[in-house]
């Protein structure tokens, strides 16, 4: 089984969009319910809440997420600081460093979903 990439339900796909495109430097691609930004090495997808309900049944819930964190790893955690402080609004950690020795802060995307970006700790 192979790891394909992860899905945000919103309420407005062209302002989540827009958010992860500054976040990531890269562009979004398609519609006004369904896009995708493949950073290296990953995919995000973002699906409207009308979407997701006529593709996938049921009713899905657009900024409901309270237990996944978004994790992108960097080269300078304190460099990243820097530059998102003109977009993110919505601090939970500042960056500070883990006691396995990872340097990390955390903040939330405009739908309230958590985003952990880290500096992996140097090998001995």
């Amino acid at each position: 089984m192979k790891f394909a990439y992860t899905r945000l339900v919103t309420e407005d796909v062209s302002s989540l969009a827009s958010f992860y495109e500054k976040l990531l430097g890269t562009p979004p691609k398609g519609s006004d319910d369904y896009v995708e930004l493949h950073p290296e090495g990953a995919i995000l997808a973002i699906v409207s809440k009308k979407a997701a309900n006529y593709m996938h049944g049921g009713q899905w819930s657009a900024g409901a997420n309270s237990s996944a964190i978004l994790e992108f790893e960097v080269g300078d955690v304190d460099a990243e600081r820097v530059r998102v402080e003109a977009f993110v609004t919505d601090w939970l950690q500042q960056p500070k460093d883990m006691p396995w020795g990872n340097r990390s802060m955390l903040f939330r995307d405009p739908d309230g979903n958590p985003i952990n970006l880290f500096k992996t700790a140097a090998k001995p």
